[in-house]
C-alpha cells in the first residue's frame, strides 16, 4: 500500500510540473513555419502581459535581442539585451504584429529569415508601423531555436526594399 501511495504522489507531482510549464509546444518548434508563427503570436495580444514563458521556449538559452531605431534627434541607435531584459521592458499595451512576407536562406543547420511585418494597436485596426525582423535560427535535428533577432522599422528615408514586400496582386 505504501509503495502505491508513493507512486501516485510521484506521478501526480510530475503531472503538475508538466501542466505548469507546457512549453515548448511541439507545433512551435518542429518546423521553421511553426517557430516564425509562434514568434509573432507571443508578442501579439490585448492589454496585459504577453506570452513570456512561451517566448522563452522559442529562444536558445544564449539568445540575444537587438532593438534599433532613430532617436528624436535623428541619430541611429542599437540596444542589445538578453531575452530576460527584453521581457522586462515589453509594454503591456495592446499590440499586434503579423508577418506579411518572408525571405529565407539556409545553410546546413542555420537559417536566416528576413521577415517583413506590419504592426497594429488594435486587432483589426489600421497598420501603425512596418519593418523587417532579421531572425537567425538553428535546427538541432529535434527542434528549431531562435538564436538572435534584430529589427528596423520603415520610415522616411528607410523604405522597405521591394524584394522584402509581398507581390502585388
Amino acid at each position: 500500500m505504501y509503495k502505491k501511495i508513493i507512486t501516485i504522489l510521484l506521478l501526480s507531482g510530475f503531472s503538475s510540473v508538466q501542466a505548469q510549464n507546457p512549453y515548448p509546444l511541439k507545433k512551435d518548434v518542429a518546423t521553421l513555419d511553426g517557430i516564425i508563427k509562434a514568434y509573432y503570436e507571443v508578442v501579439s495580444g490585448p492589454d496585459g502581459p504577453k506570452q513570456t514563458e512561451r517566448d522563452k521556449s522559442l529562444h536558445h538559452p544564449m539568445a540575444n535581442v537587438m532593438v534599433t531605431g532613430i532617436t528624436r534627434s535623428g541619430e541611429p541607435f542599437l540596444r542589445a539585451m538578453t531575452l530576460k531584459e527584453f521581457h522586462a521592458n515589453v509594454p503591456q499595451d495592446a499590440f499586434y504584429e503579423s508577418e506579411i512576407h518572408r525571405v529565407t536562406e539556409t545553410f546546413g543547420n542555420i537559417t536566416h529569415v528576413w521577415s517583413t511585418y506590419e504592426s497594429r494597436d488594435q486587432l483589426n485596426g489600421p497598420v501603425t508601423a512596418k519593418g523587417i525582423n532579421s531572425i537567425q535560427l538553428y535546427y538541432d535535428r529535434e527542434r528549431w531555436w531562435i538564436l538572435n533577432w534584430v529589427y528596423d522599422s520603415e520610415r522616411t528615408g528607410n523604405e522597405i526594399p521591394v524584394k522584402y514586400l509581398p507581390e502585388e496582386k
